[in-house]
């Protein structure tokens, strides 16, 4: 049965949007002036750049300040960004720091109110309530994932059952031991649990009472959600967060599935060229830009998330009047150059998945053998069927995903078709792209 989602705040998701704007001018012109007085790092770029706090007036004021960008966090790192003393701040987060220094937020009372407000929103479209029960797969600790995910659905009031990642199999036993009706996790993480049930004979559908999932933390594309909702038979919903800006809940899907609400009372979306930084108009695609309106522990101005997405602002049948941003189409330092060809490793997941016989489980390999040109590899795991038929159907595969390869990415990419559960798993974001390029 589908689930029917619903409003969670009303007044503030359904508000006209010439209202919205004047409420994101005068957001934006508090949050300017406690940057300015209050973290040494603006006040430099805004005398810089030769915009006094008292130029913002309106929301469209905004074009006139200066960019913020992950170095700057990693400049000033741990707290050099931060609005208010250490005593006000009541818990902190951080990015994984696998390319240098991790970047750090920190959350006031104030900020960890919105945080559940805005995931509420995020749940509630999905049709989430107090009567349901939610199983967590998100990464507690340093990570955003876990408890953002667990504090909005507790707002809504459902039952948390805080699992985190790992345990496959005891993942399994509580969701049906404890009736789990919803789930929470990374994409590829919740392939996993369905890969284990498979391997235990366990039918997610007649033995699990899980109707709907929330997903995110990492690029997916609809091929994986389709298999995501086959496997499981729930409804699968996107949900989009970066620690710099709060976590999850900065925007997330309705039931109509046709782009993320950005929760923009909280968060200014803009889209801007990667190249010039100039804004670009609705319908682009480009680079996305977020400003925080209300956050207080981290006022952050002008973020460029490197991520690749496309605003639209026509009205949605579910009644929300906020800007949705489509799916994250790649990053801009995640865009492979091959041979001067620009490639994403998300154009190599769709091509993938439409073909039956092979799984989500993919790994591209990125090399370049003295002076020769760059290659590409792509290893991907056959399922249990395509396996069995043998070499000869294997070796059409692998023949058949590299002419497609080639029709969509214009170059020749080596196609590798392995066996089941030969690829390295993830109980967290999962690694897909191992550029060798940097090691020679």
């Amino acid at each position: 049965m589908k689930r029917q989602g619903y409003l969670w705040n009303p007044e503030v998701e359904t508000m006209p949007r010439q209202e919205r704007a004047v409420l994101q001018g005068e957001r934006l012109r508090r949050q300017v002036e406690r940057a300015y007085e209050r973290v040494q790092f603006y006040r430099q770029a805004f005398e810089e750049c030769g915009v006094p706090p008292g130029d913002i007036q309106a929301i469209e004021d905004i074009e006139r300040l200066p960019f913020t960008i992950k170095e700057d966090f990693r400049s000033t790192y741990p707290y050099g960004l931060f609005s208010v003393p250490l005593n006000e701040v009541v818990r902190l987060h951080a990015s994984s720091g696998t390319t240098g220094k991790p970047v750090v937020g920190g959350y006031t009372r104030a900020d960890l109110a919105i945080w559940g407000e805005v995931m509420a929103r995020s749940f509630a479209a999905g049709g989430v309530t107090a009567d349901d029960i939610v199983q967590n797969f998100y990464g507690y600790g340093l990570f955003t994932g876990g408890l953002g995910a667990h504090i909005g659905a507790e707002a809504i009031g459902a039952t948390v059952i805080p699992v985190s990642g790992g345990l496959t199999r005891r993942q399994l036993l509580l969701m049906e031991d404890l009736g789990a009706t919803v789930i929470a996790g990374t994409p590829s993480y919740t392939l996993v649990v369905a890969e284990t049930a498979a391997e235990e004979g366990i039918d997610l559908h007649s033995r699990m009472k899980v109707s709907a999932g929330f997903f995110g933390a990492e690029p997916w594309t609809e091929g994986m959600r389709r298999e995501i909702e086959e496997r499981f038979g729930l409804e699968a919903f996107d949900l989009y967060g970066l620690t710099e800006v709060i976590g999850p809940g900065v925007a997330a899907e309705c039931q109509q599935h046709n782009g993320l609400h950005v929760n923009e009372d909280h968060f200014y979306p803009e889209i801007i060229d990667p190249e010039s930084g100039a804004q670009l108009p609705d319908g682009e695609v480009g680079e996305l830009v977020l400003t925080c309106l209300t956050r207080e522990a981290l006022p952050l101005l002008r973020y460029r998330t490197r991520d690749l997405v496309a605003l639209v602002r026509e009205s949605c049948a579910c009644g929300r009047t906020s800007v949705r941003m489509m799916r994250v189409s790649g990053r801009t330092d995640d865009m492979l150059i091959v041979r001067g060809v620009n490639v994403f490793p998300t154009q190599i997941e769709q091509v993938l998945l439409a073909r039956r016989g092979l799984t989500s489980n993919y790994q591209i390999m990125v090399d370049r053998q003295l002076d020769q040109l760059d290659e590409i590899e792509v290893r991907v795991e056959a399922d249990s069927d395509l396996h069995r038929q043998g070499g000869v159907a294997i070796d059409t595969m692998q023949a058949d995903v590299t002419e497609d390869l080639r029709q969509v990415l214009g170059l020749h990419v080596h196609v590798l078709v392995v066996e089941p559960h030969h690829l390295p798993r993830s109980e967290g974001k999962v690694k897909r792209v191992v550029d060798r390029r940097q090691l020679t």
